[in-house]
This record gives structure tokens, C-alpha cells and sequence, in this order.
């Protein structure tokens, strides 16, 4: 095979007008002509071989001129290729002022040329053209094909051909458009846009190339044809407004997200315990769970929205991660400033000077109180341990005492006065400051030792009585309330047995509730599964789903109970 075919078959690509999809072609006749070297090389190194074996001179042949050449033209097909392609986006907007010149030139053809060959041949012209011009901005497609069929009809009309076309070419003619008309009609069953534009177009260009009909038949035809075209623009453009639709409507869901994470980490500097962080986590959490379950916006805004949720996310982690960092420091030094105060406490739980060594406690429980939290894993550990240390010392004090009635009078008389305090007391309105000041009233209720057992359950009675009346006048909202007064059912709870039997039995009670009002709320879903779809029933379903939300809602307040529980 000589070389000139390579090169001629590379100009021929190269001067065709579409390059962009000739890339293949141009790339195998790239490789048959590397091939075709390689081989050339190969006979004529043996050629040179065999004529030095036999002592003659033999010159090689040089194909770097021809390579050369070939390489220049390969080069210069890309460069054409790569221009198509920046250019493809134009030639669209190109196309339409083609096409509409078209059609104005095809409209003046009707109204001044009035010789009939040269009128037709400039139709035939001018429609040649117009199947050679590419693709135009969808939304002018309808518009523009219709004017340029409407151009087509007048001159048909026009023209004056009909009388010359016999009768079976009509009928042809006829037939042909009903077969393209039920092509057109079968293509509202396809489900791929894509390849729907292009049968149209396809099938549109075909139809004007069919020639005339009986003019009885034309107008049925027209509508059906027309018909058949605006009824697959409709699913064309219908499928686009519902992506496009689908597409803005994932976008500001996205972005509602984004903004829920941006007002969390808004307010970062208020989360200041564990406990809020873990709470904050959770709400974070949950909202990338949902952002997962919303599908794609378009593919710009979508890059650009995912990038903010995501620096958003790792704003909350990368906080959260230096605020536990933090919290571990401080918890550290709270266990060993604990620790110490049991060792203090545990140097006097044997002492009999029991006015001095009650003041000492009572200094080391508020320095206790004062010295902030160590933290989930260490507190309630280090609590049950100072505080069994402390009722060694207040349970021999209140042995001793049990012995002297006088003690046990001056204790109820103390017992009264703390109530009394109580049912007197003035509230700030500031909720901290109200709930530190009921803690301090009940730690000193506690401290007070044992009264006779004939007033006990009346005094207990009106002590926890006079602590709801003012935990329910503080201003928190009902739940917190709740929680609270559950809370404080534990706080006056002796160390001994009767202590882990209540803790128990409490425990065991909450968990029942939990599991009875989940059962509850799985039945009710499972229910709502069998309802069907009905004016009557969805009013049904609006009503379970409100008890739903309001069952899962008691159940939330009963897991903040179980973890309220101490841990005995």
C-alpha cells in the first residue's frame, strides 16, 4: 500500500464538514499509518541487511519527510476538530438566523418570482440548505419549523404543481405522511428525551421532503401532523419545566439545610457543656441524613451548594473536637480537686465532735457543689463515694442522737424552719439563680439530722409539698419542669438498701412505659399502612399521626427520666 492513500484519506476527513465526530476515524487512520511505517522500516532495514550480506550498496529509504507531512496534516485535523467544538455552542444561535433567512429568502421567492423553474429550483435550493443547517435553541425549534412549513405550504400552493403530479404520486405522497404521522405519534411512547428530539427532527425534515397531496386530504393531514408534532414538544418541554422544576426545588432544600448548619454553628459559643455539644451532634447528624435523601439540583449549583454544606459541616466538627479537647483538661482537674475532698471528708468520717466535724462536711459538700462537673464517666462514681463517706459521719451523728429526744426535736424544729424558709421564699425570675438557691435550701434540708418518726412522713410530706409549689413557680417551660421535680424525688433518698430497691423499682417503671408506648406507636403505623387513599381517610391519618408525634413525645421525656436515674 503506497503512502499518498493515507494522506489523501486524512484530507478527505479534514474537509469534511463535521470533524467532531470523525475523531475516531482520524485517530484509526493514525494508527493503519503507524503500522504502515513501522512495516516500510522493517522491509527496508532487511532490504539493507540482505544487501550488505550480499556486498552491495543499498540506500534506505527516508520517511521522515513523509511522516512529516502526515503528522502536520493529523495536527492540523485537531486544531480544526477542537475549533468545531468551541464553536458548536455558537452555531446554534448561527443556525436560527439561518434558518429565519431562509425562510424570509423562501417568502420573498413566493411573493416576486414569478417564473415557475426558477421559483422551484430556488425552493429546492433553499430546503437543501435548510436540511444541512444544525441545531437551533430548543425553545425556537416549534416556532421556527412552523413558519418555515407554513412558507412550504403557500408555495406548494403557489406553484401550481398539483395539477401536474399524477395520481398515484398523490396518493404516495399521502400515504407516506400517514406512516410519518404514526411514527410521529409513537414516539410519546418512548421515555428518552434525547433520542425524541432527534426522531423529530429527523421525521420533521422528511415530512417536507414528501412531495403534495389532494388538496381534500391536505388540510386532515396538516392537523394530524401538526397535532402529532405539538404533542411531543408538549412531553419534550414538559420533561425539562419538571427537571428543571425537580432540580430548583432539591436546590432550596439544600440550601435550607445549609442554612440549619450555619445557624447551629452560629451559635457554637452557647453549647458550653457535653451534653449540648452531644445534642447539637445529633441535630447535625440528622440533617446529612436528610441531605442524603434529596436528589441532585443542576450540576453547578449543586457543586457550589454541596461545597458550602460540607465547609459548614466541618466548621460544627472541627469545634466540636476543640471544645471536648478542652472539656477533658478541665474535667481532669475537677477529679483530682474531688478526689481530694473524699480524702478529706474520709480523715473525719470516724470523728465524734460532731458539731465541728457536721461544719467541716457541710464546707467540703459546697466546696464539692462548687467545684463544676468531672464529666460522664467519673461524677456519678465520685459522688456515691463522697457521699457514702459523708453518711458514715452523719449516720453515726444520727445514731448518737437517735438516743437523745432533745436532738431529735431541735432537728424537727430545724426541719420546720427550712420548710417555712421555703414557703416564704422570694424567686429571682432568673432561672440559674433560682435553681441554685433550691438546691442549697434542699442540700441543707438533708444535712439536718433525724426527727422523730411520728412527724417524719407530715414534715417529708410538707418539705417535698413547699419544693414543687417552687419548682413549679420557676420560669422553664414544662418539660425542664418535669424533669426537674423527677430529678429531686432522689435527692433526699437514705444510703442504705431501701435507697437501690426505690432506684430499682423506678427504673424498671420508666423502662415499661418506654417499651409499652413504643409497642403502642409501632401498632399505630402498622395501622396507618391498610388506610387507603380517601378524603375521610387522610383526615384519619392527620388525627393518628398527631397521637403518633404526641406518644413520641412522652417517650422523649421518659428517656431523659431513665438517664436521670442515678446509676446505683
Amino acid at each position: 500500500m503506497e503512502i499518498n492513500p493515507f494522506i489523501s484519506e486524512l484530507n478527505t476527513l479534514i474537509n469534511q464538514d463535521d470533524l467532531i465526530n470523525l475523531g475516531r476515524n482520524a485517530q484509526e487512520l493514525k494508527i493503519r499509518f503507524e503500522d504502515f511505517i513501522l512495516e516500510e522500516e522493517r522491509i527496508d532495514q532487511v532490504n539493507s541487511l540482505n544487501a550488505a550480506d550480499e556486498g552491495e550498496i543499498y540506500e534506505k529509504q527516508d520517511f521522515s519527510t513523509l511522516k512529516q507531512a502526515f503528522y502536520e496534516l493529523y495536527d492540523a485535523f485537531k486544531n480544526k476538530r477542537n475549533q468545531q467544538k468551541l464553536l458548536r455552542d455558537t452555531l446554534e444561535k448561527e443556525n436560527l438566523k439561518l434558518k429565519r433567512s431562509l425562510i424570509s429568502n423562501l417568502q420573498d421567492v413566493i411573493e416576486n418570482e414569478e417564473n415557475i423553474g426558477v421559483a422551484y429550483n430556488a425552493q429546492k435550493e433553499i430546503h437543501e440548505t435548510w436540511k444541512k443547517v444544525g441545531d437551533i435553541p430548543r425553545d425556537k425549534r416549534d416556532e421556527v419549523q412552523r413558519d418555515y412549513s407554513r412558507m412550504l405550504e403557500i408555495f406548494f400552493h403557489n406553484m401550481k404543481i398539483y395539477r401536474e403530479l399524477k395520481d398515484h404520486d398523490y396518493h404516495r405522497n399521502a400515504q407516506l405522511k400517514f406512516s410519518l404521522i404514526n411514527q410521529l405519534e409513537a414516539l410519546n411512547n418512548s421515555n428518552v428525551v434525547k433520542d425524541m428530539e432527534s426522531a423529530l427532527k429527523t421525521l420533521q425534515n422528511e415530512w417536507e421532503e414528501i412531495g403534495p397531496v389532494h388538496n381534500d386530504e391536505w388540510e386532515k393531514l396538516k392537523i394530524q401532523y401538526w397535532d402529532a408534532v405539538r404533542s411531543v414538544y408538549e412531553k419534550i418541554n414538559q420533561f425539562y419545566n419538571e427537571r428543571r422544576n425537580i432540580q430548583s426545588d432539591n436546590l432550596l432544600k439544600k440550601k435550607d439545610l445549609v442554612a440549619e448548619i450555619l445557624s447551629i454553628n452560629s451559635k457554637l459559643d452557647e453549647l458550653n457543656s457535653l451534653k449540648l455539644w452531644e445534642k447539637a451532634s445529633q441535630n447535625i447528624i440528622k440533617i446529612q441524613s436528610d441531605w442524603k435523601l434529596i436528589g441532585q439540583a443542576s450540576r453547578k449549583e449543586n457543586d457550589e451548594v454541596w461545597n458550602e454544606f460540607r465547609a459548614a459541616c466541618d466548621q460544627f466538627f472541627k469545634s466540636k473536637k476543640a471544645f471536648f479537647k478542652e472539656s477533658e483538661v478541665k474535667q481532669k482537674e475537677v477529679v483530682d480537686k474531688k478526689r481530694k475532698l473524699i480524702e478529706q471528708a474520709r480523715s473525719i468520717q470516724d470523728s465524734t465532735d460532731w458539731k465541728a466535724s457536721s461544719e467541716k462536711l457541710i464546707r467540703l459538700q459546697k466546696e464539692w457543689k462548687n467545684s463544676g462537673n468531672s464529666g460522664p464517666r467519673y461524677e456519678n462514681k465520685l459522688w456515691t463515694e463522697f457521699r457514702a463517706v459523708c453518711d458514715i459521719f452523719f449516720n453515726a451523728r444520727a445514731e448518737k442522737f437517735k438516743e437523745q429526744e432533745s436532738e431529735l426535736l431541735i432537728n424537727l424544729e430545724l426541719k420546720k424552719q427550712v420548710i417555712e424558709k421555703l414557703e416564704n421564699i422570694a424567686l429571682t425570675g432568673v432561672k440559674k439563680t433560682d435553681l441554685d438557691l433550691l438546691k442549697e435550701i434542699n442540700e441543707e434540708f438533708k444535712l439536718i439530722g433525724d426527727i422523730p418518726n411520728k412527724q417524719r412522713e407530715e414534715i417529708n410530706s410538707s418539705y417535698q409539698k413547699a419544693m414543687d409549689t417552687c419548682y413549679s413557680k420557676l420560669n422553664i417551660d414544662a418539660n425542664e419542669k418535669e424533669l426537674i421535680l423527677f430529678k429531686a424525688r432522689f435527692d433526699n433518698l437514705p444510703s442504705d438498701s431501701t435507697r437501690s430497691d426505690f432506684i430499682q423499682k423506678e427504673r424498671s417503671i420508666v423502662r415499661k412505659q418506654i417499651d409499652q408506648l413504643s409497642a403502642e406507636v409501632i401498632q399505630m403505623e402498622t395501622n396507618l399502612s391498610f388506610f387507603s387513599k380517601s378524603k375521610g381517610a387522610d383526615s384519619l391519618r392527620k388525627e393518628v399521626d398527631k397521637k403518633i408525634a404526641l406518644i413520641r413525645r412522652k417517650i422523649e421525656m421518659l428517656r431523659l427520666k431513665l438517664k436521670a436515674i442515678p446509676s446505683e
